[in-house]
């Protein structure tokens, strides 16, 4: 009897876990505008992946390992769209977690992910509160230290420094607001970029504007430099011509009194 080979089981990762992306407008809203303003913010860094929301395998052959971190970027892998994120075909885990927490998953965030994301050597962790609803203060960041989380110092105006995105992060209100560590500028949040390309026109027309006011004022300073040099041009012709006169009138007279000796 022939040997009967049995093909392996093609394993599935599926692309949802049929969840709804957030809680609430604001944890959407925030989750939707810190993945795209991370993602502009870095879109020159070739090999800095920024995500979120999407299904983060750790395990190979295990479907069931898997997470959702709700803001997640990665240094060390190609940017891209991708599916999903199999940690052992890309090889890199994340180096920062954002989770935009509530009371509802609030055992979840400072629990299970909070080990599992140190299991997997994440080196800094940030739960954000948008409405307030239980974390005090509302934002919190954390650092991998020997395997296990250390909370990050606040500053003195209630930001956290993150030496991985190279950002301090600091709460207004519901929205979470970055600055930029070498320039000390705030990343513009996407729902704000349109006004700040407005305010960026208005600047550039503006300085536009006086750049044509200064070429104008060059030009006619200019042209009342060159009438003034014609002017001083003609009366030193004028001064030079009456020189001369004075000198034949002078001659006419020698000449005059010479004859009348």
């Amino acid at each position: 009897m022939a040997e009967v080979i049995t093909a392996p089981a093609v394993i599935e990762y599926p692309e949802s876990d049929g969840k709804p992306v957030g809680e609430t407008d604001v944890h959407r809203r925030e989750i939707l505008h810190i993945v795209e303003t991370l993602d502009r913010h870095f879109r020159n860094v070739p090999d800095i992946y920024v995500s979120g929301n999407l299904m983060f395998y750790y395990e190979e052959g295990n479907p069931s390992a898997v997470v959702s971190p709700d803001v997640f970027v990665v240094k060390g892998v190609r940017k891209g769209l991708r599916r999903t994120y199999k940690l052992w075909e890309e090889g890199v885990a994340p180096c920062v977690v954002i989770e935009m927490t509530s009371r509802s998953t609030r055992l979840e965030d400072k629990g299970n992910k909070r080990a599992l994301y140190a299991m997997l050597g994440v080196r800094e962790y940030f739960l954000f509160d948008p409405l307030g609803e239980y974390l005090k203060p509302p934002l919190q960041g954390f650092t991998l230290v020997d395997g296990e989380y250390a909370a990050l110092p606040f500053e003195a105006d209630g930001g956290i420094i993150s030496r991985e995105l190279g950002l301090k992060l600091y709460r207004d209100d519901t929205m979470l607001r970055l600055i930029d560590l070498a320039t000390g500028q705030e990343v513009v949040r996407t729902e704000h970029l349109s006004v700040a390309l407005q305010d960026a026109l208005a600047r550039a027309q503006q300085a536009q504007e006086q750049a044509r006011l200064a070429e104008e004022q060059a030009r006619r300073a200019e042209e009342q430099a060159r009438l003034a040099e014609e002017q001083a041009r003609r009366e030193a012709e004028a001064r030079r011509a009456a020189e001369a006169e004075l000198e034949r009138l002078r001659a006419e007279l020698q000449r005059l009194r010479s004859e009348d000796v």
